[in-house]
């Protein structure tokens, strides 16, 4: 543990957490804890913070560090070319931005042979210095010595473009004059975009953009990534509009001396301009928008990832048989009866719409099914022919009178999961759409478990996912599945390897060598079993155990989310009320517990207090899933068309995606509504995500319905 105080202090300033709690969670980290880990289980360290902060606290403990890397590399390169002050240094050492880091060194930079550079080889710094320092009044005083055939120095002229090409260069090295005008370019420019190629953008995607302006300071990230992909499909030019005269007014008073001639002001005016034209926004504005993309590419990810969490914590519709439809035209709807567990019971493919049109043999198919099997509920996937076949389904539960009701589930990335590797092996038998129907079935047993064998790049509840940074992008989604399957816990002996690899601590081979034992040796009897699993040592066992659950095992405590190395304090505390692990789930222990006095009894147990609550939370509700806490998913058995959709007309939806400018609400059509942020709420809106979250079950009004180009508008706001 490095013992870098100011680096711990710097981070604590930067997240605004105390540095007790920094500390601690950077020792922990460097003894290689996982976050979810940390989080739940060494809470007294860390004074309770929870995944997010420990993260926000790792990733600016690898910046602060990378950054004193960095400075430490610049002060070497400078030191060896002989030019660094003390001032200089302390300047580089106190820079808390990268950026900071970067101008200092700008001038000491090995650059390419630049026109300075070529200036500089003829002889010509020496006159460049004494015009900068404007030391006398005659621009041209002594410029004739450096008249010279060989360097092609052949008039005065010569002479003084060399020049003006090395104090322009000199001009836009200068750190704090690029500072000032990067904060000028944010503060007062404009970025504007102009149509290139109008003929690539046939869908008209980006008409909005053929002739665009807005302030740098105000533009919202999903314009910035628009513009960005825009400009990558060449149908847009995009470019920032600097305050130039300020810029110059600004560089004019930091260069010129008062009191010089007038030739001199006009020779100093021109290399100003020129560093201004050719050297300093040109860079200026790479930058500016690279700091800008930057900035929208973490808001997208940041999204992207709340929505995925929502997604992924989705309530569980537990231990009822499914029937899952993925619809399709041409090719048929497969249809797969999964039973309370997940396991496939049937497959098959029936013909309900165009071109088959076959509705009496498809309903048949389905009356066939609810009497085979205690089928309770109905998926249906929201692709291709989604409405259509809601349309039949619908049908057919009303003319039948059935007491059943059906469900759309977001289907996205279940053909990509279908045609995997993973679900070849897992269902080696089926055909890849039927393999779609059973995920969609089990979307809705367990959306958790489902959606974590998909890359969570594929699963749409994102936008521009795929203008972002990849690796950045990767490590987020990444994190928010970890998150969630260890907030949630595992069934050691039913979950997939796909689910066991985001245990906390559990790898992909550690994963697959679990479900190896359990096919080979059966279901594990308990969580010490698990120190037989190949690669699971002691560090990772203790990582993982926690998040890992044994139900109906020899140990009652291990179908809890209570950590083993806490046992011996359980049992006293049970022994404590009188209790023993046997009596874990019924009534008597529950009213015990609640009387209990955490703070009273830590010090007695030599536990600390926030485990202790844990540890009582965890024993009046053993099996607890926390997403059950959740409002249930929209269950339906009519269906509505875009037709029927009047305006004023009150509806139930669930909320599909959440965007910077509002969100997708399925209110049961073919068309997703939109309702704007600006119709959100009476009160003023910041962003969509402080209103509403994906899956979340909503009541919108019907503000507009455009028939031609099937857009819906909706409003949360009751006129």
């Amino acid at each position: 543990m490095p013992d870098n105080l100011h680096l711990i202090k710097s981070v604590a300033e930067k997240t605004k957490i105390k540095i007790s709690s920094v500390k601690s969670v950077i020792e922990l980290l460097e003894e290689s804890n996982t976050v979810p880990f940390i989080a739940r289980y060494r809470k007294e360290q860390t004074g309770s913070l929870d995944e997010v902060q420990i993260r926000e606290i790792q990733e600016n403990w690898n910046y602060v560090n990378a950054l004193a890397d960095r400075k430490t590399e610049v002060i070497r390169l400078i030191e060896e070319q002989g030019k660094l002050t003390a001032e200089l240094k302390r300047e580089i050492e106190e820079a808390k931005q990268l950026q900071k880091v970067e101008d200092l060194y700008r001038p000491y930079k090995q650059k390419r042979r630049t026109r300075a550079t070529i200036a500089k080889e003829k002889g010509l710094e020496p006159l460049a210095e004494q015009i900068f320092e404007q030391n006398g009044n005659d621009l041209l005083q002594g410029a004739h010595k450096y008249l010279s055939e060989e360097h092609e120095l052949h008039t005065i002229e010569d002479v003084l473009a060399g020049v003006q090409d090395i104090i322009a260069e000199w001009i836009a090295d200068e750190p704090a004059y690029r500072e000032k005008i990067r904060e000028q370019v944010h503060q007062k420019g404009m970025i504007q975009s102009s149509v290139k190629k109008e003929e690539l953008d046939e869908k008209r995607v980006y008409e909005m953009y053929y002739d665009y302006s807005e302030s740098v300071r105000s533009i919202v990230a999903h314009r910035i990534l628009a513009l960005n992909r825009g400009e990558k499909e060449e149908i847009l030019k995009v470019s920032i509009t600097a305050p130039n005269e300020a810029i110059s007014t600004y560089l004019q008073n930091q260069v010129i001396k008062g009191g010089v001639s007038s030739d001199m002001r006009e020779f100093l005016q021109n290399t100003i301009e020129d560093s201004m034209k050719r050297l300093i926004l040109p860079s200026v504005e790479r930058e500016v928008r690279s700091a800008l993309t930057e900035k929208a590419e973490a808001q997208a990810i940041d999204i992207f990832s709340k929505n995925l969490k929502n997604l992924l914590l989705q309530p569980p519709l537990k231990g009822k048989y499914v029937l899952g439809v993925d619809p399709a035209f041409r090719t048929g709807c497969k249809l797969a009866v999964v039973d309370d567990t997940g396991k496939v019971k049937q497959v098959d493919v029936m013909y309900p719409t165009a071109p088959k049109n076959d509705v009496t043999g498809s309903e048949k198919k389905i009356m066939q099914y609810l009497s085979d099997y205690p089928v309770e509920l109905i998926a249906i996937g929201n692709g291709t022919a989604s409405r259509e076949t809601e349309q039949f389904i619908a049908n057919t539960i009303e003319k039948n009178n059935l007491n059943i009701a059906y469900i759309i589930v977001n289907e996205a990335g279940a053909s990509v999961y279908s045609a995997s590797k993973l679900a070849r092996e897992e269902f080696p038998d089926l055909q890849v759409e039927e393999r779609s129907a059973v995920s969609i079935a089990r979307r809705v047993q367990d959306p958790l478990a489902e959606l974590v064998k998909i890359d969570p790049k594929s699963i749409g509840v994102g936008q521009y996912q795929h203008d972002v940074s990849q690796k950045q992008l990767n490590e987020s989604l990444t994190f928010v599945v970890e998150t969630a399957v260890n907030q949630v816990g595992v069934n050691v002996n039913t979950a997939s390897a796909s689910l066991l690899q985001y245990v906390s601590g559990l790898n992909k081979t550690v994963a697959n060598n679990i479900v190896k034992y359990r096919d080979e040796f059966g279901k594990l009897k308990s969580r010490t079993t698990l120190k037989k699993i190949p690669r699971l040592g002691n560090k990772t066992y203790e990582q993982s155990i926690g998040f890992l659950r044994v139900i109906d095992g020899e140990e009652p405590l291990d179908r809890t989310p209570i950590h083993p190395e806490s046992y011996t304090a359980v049992k006293q505390l049970l022994k404590e009320l009188n209790y023993t692990t046997g009596d874990l789930g019924t009534e008597q222990l529950r009213s015990a517990l609640n009387n209990v006095e955490p703070e009273q009894l830590a010090e007695k147990l030599d536990v600390g207090v926030p485990t202790l609550k844990d540890i009582i939370k965890a024993l009046i509700s053993p099996n607890r899933d926390p997403r059950d806490d959740l409002p249930q998913p929209l269950l339906k058995k009519s269906v509505l068309s875009m037709e029927d959709l009047q305006e004023g007309m009150e509806l139930q939806g669930t909320v599909r995606n959440v965007v910077d400018f509002g969100v997708f609400v399925d209110i049961g059509v073919k068309q997703d509504g939109l309702v704007h942020i600006s119709k959100m709420s009476q009160q003023f809106v910041k962003h969509p995500m402080d209103v509403a979250s994906v899956g979340d079950v909503v009541t919108v009004w019907v503000d507009k319905v455009d028939q031609q180009k099937q857009r819906i508008a909706l409003t949360m706001v009751k006129e």
